[in-house]
């Protein structure tokens, strides 16, 4: 009987795991999660960045729309218009840049175009963008203007000025909404002193380097040789180096400056969150658009000038900018979407940027 009961118990008995088997099941499962977590954040990535050309594809197709209706592209911003820096107080002109009111970017204006007429229909446009009646609206949170690989801030910003303190009018800061995307100025930049001088220094020829003095007065359109800046007003039948290889809009990773869909307010400055030697704080007009370079004033520590397509490590408030492994998005002139390459070659980024600088180019990719 008893050696019965000894077998009963023996078979009875549950098999366990000894203390080196369980670890080296933990190990096993620790090595196929290391070699499985890869995989799936490329996954993730790679959706983000499908959810990025989404909205910039949205965003291209509310600009032609917008063109179709008006017969020409949106403004970059809108400002009252001024030679010699003077103007009504209403107009609230930057002494140091002529910017003025009203202020409201190309994205506030093809928000009709994109599914947000009510929003639209809710600011008072024909007044500045710190009017107490649209300050409860410009703070909107607008995900199409969010790109989702960006690590930076996606909540409204508070806007700086120059001392980085906060802009106030009216006696109280200035909180817009975000965007992760801006407008393309071209190669040159016109924005902070270059919008208030009489004259410009430009480089007439990215092969040779020659630049040239021009009259600008307030008229940014002298400098400008994209399809977005200052009271621009540009049709598209002035983007005479072809619409499928001019650059409209660009990511802007908000972990490297901040960009807004609202406008540029006088007086804002931009400062970057990434500092390096070779960037600085930028005007307003760098709220709501970047450039390529070289644009006159801007050289290396070399005396060389720059150009900065993507990711370029000036990181400039006024480049493109993404965090998408590799480049970004970009679009252009005809709604298409296409990835740049961080590694583009430096002259066909610049004649991307241009307009209408006679330049034959290919896409980029």
């Amino acid at each position: 009987m008893k050696s019965e009961a000894k077998q009963i118990r023996e078979s009875q008995r549950r098999p366990a795991f000894t203390l080196v088997e369980l670890l080296v099941v933990i190990a096993i499962i620790g090595i196929l999660v290391g070699l499985l977590l890869p995989a799936v954040q490329a996954v993730r990535e790679s959706a983000r960045r499908t959810q990025c050309q989404n909205n910039l594809k949205q965003i291209g197709l509310a600009i032609l729309n917008f063109e179709s209706a008006k017969q020409y592209l949106p403004a970059g911003y809108l400002s009252f218009p001024t030679s010699d820096g003077s103007g009504p107080a209403s107009a609230a002109i930057d002494p140091n840049t002529w910017d003025a009111a009203p202020g409201w970017g190309w994205g506030m204006q093809i928000l009709p175009f994109m599914e947000q007429g009510s929003l639209f229909s809710g600011l008072a446009v024909d007044r500045p963008i710190w009017d107490s009646l649209n300050r409860d609206l410009i703070g909107a949170k607008l995900a199409v203007y969010l790109c989702p690989s960006s690590s930076g801030d996606v909540e409204p910003f508070v806007i700086l000025d120059g001392s980085q303190n906060e802009l106030t009018r009216y006696g109280a800061p200035l909180r817009m909404g975000r965007s992760h995307y801006a407008a393309c100025h071209g190669q040159e930049s016109c924005w902070g002193e270059c919008g208030a001088a009489p004259t410009a220094t430009v480089f007439t020829s990215i092969y040779s380097g020659e630049t040239k003095v021009i009259p600008v007065n307030g008229d940014v359109s002298q400098v400008a040789d994209g399809p977005f800046y200052r009271n621009s007003r540009v049709r598209l039948g002035e983007v005479s180096d072809g619409t499928s290889t001019t650059i409209f809009v660009s990511e802007h990773s908000s972990r490297l400056s901040d960009k807004t869909w609202v406008g540029a307010v006088p007086g804002a400055v931009v400062h970057p969150h990434l500092i390096t030697p070779l960037n600085r704080p930028e005007a307003a007009g760098a709220l709501v658009l970047i450039h390529m370079g070289p644009s006159g004033g801007e050289l290396d520590i070399t005396g060389f000038p720059i150009i900065h397509p993507m990711n370029f490590p000036t990181l400039h408030p006024g480049q493109m900018f993404s965090e998408h492994p590799g480049g970004g998005n970009v679009m252009y002139g005809d709604g298409s979407v296409r990835f740049m390459k961080e590694s583009i070659d430096l002259i066909l980024a610049a004649e991307l940027a241009s307009m209408n600088e006679g330049e034959f180019v290919g896409t980029g990719e």
